[in-house]
């Protein structure tokens, strides 16, 4: 049984992290098998945007205790994308976390490296880390202040107490919060939104805005033009003006 699984449903990879049974901690195969996929679907032109989420009941409880017991922690985060294989890879293509249950710990600093978050009623995000003895080392100090207001970033990161889905959505952390059945299926729905869009557009608008906060005014209007010049040379612009005049859907040119 593969520690992380990959479905494809049309325009669509659903990934799922499979370790149930150790509340989809993230072990050193987790994050080589994570590597792999991920590197499949960004070669695939197909595939537009990702959906990542837990099987059972917990997103993900973070690094696998075990293994950082052993003092083995850096496995976990060696490699390509580090910790899960994900967070620090400039990945090309949106990524959709479907919180299906806690997001604690590295789980909640996997969420934090996606793009856009929908989250169950029953889902809890945190960085206990400070109660074990250790730091949030995966992006979530880096990437929580950037998020939220710096106060709820150094309460969470001091106290390593968690809030609730709803809290979450106050805070702009989560998009969406539905029913945990039904999860998935909106993550999947969001992602197929994204699907029906010029993938070049899509990819250069997502990576303009991720940039943004770094960037002065004039940084951000010189890569604006630097963005926009490969949207309009694909074709996409033209293609997607001519279909909506003939009320049609759009044949994207770019991949």
């Amino acid at each position: 049984m593969a520690v992380v699984e990959l479905e494809r449903r049309e325009h669509i990879a659903l990934v799922t992290l499979n370790r149930p049974e150790a509340r989809n901690a993230i072990s050193p195969e987790v994050s080589q098998t994570m590597v792999t996929l991920l590197d499949e679907v960004e070669a695939d032109p197909e595939l537009r945007a990702v959906v990542l989420t837990g099987r059972g009941e917990v997103f993900s409880a973070g690094a696998d205790l075990k293994v950082v017991a052993l003092g083995k922690a850096n496995d976990i985060a060696r490699g390509k994308g580090g910790f899960a294989g994900i967070v620090t890879r400039d990945f090309p293509k949106p990524i959709i976390a479907a919180v299906n249950g806690p997001a604690l710990a590295g789980g909640f600093e996997i969420v934090l490296s996606c793009d856009l978050v929908v989250a169950s009623e029953g889902a809890r995000f945190g960085i206990p880390e400070v109660k074990r003895g250790l730091m949030a080392a995966a992006g979530g100090l880096i990437r929580l202040p950037k998020r939220v207001p710096l106060a709820i970033a150094l309460e969470l990161a001091m106290t390593g107490d968690p809030i609730d889905a709803e809290r979450a959505l106050q805070l702009g952390l989560v998009n969406r919060v539905v029913a945990a059945t039904r999860v998935v299926d909106e993550a999947i729905a969001l992602a197929e939104r994204i699907g029906e869009n010029s993938p070049i557009a899509v990819r250069n608008s997502r990576r303009l805005v991720r940039e943004a906060p770094e960037l002065s005014e004039a940084e951000g209007w010189k890569r604006t033009i630097e963005l926009m010049m490969p949207v309009f040379e694909s074709g996409d612009s033209v293609e997607g003006a001519t279909a909506f005049a003939e009320k049609r859907t759009p044949v994207w040119r770019s991949v």
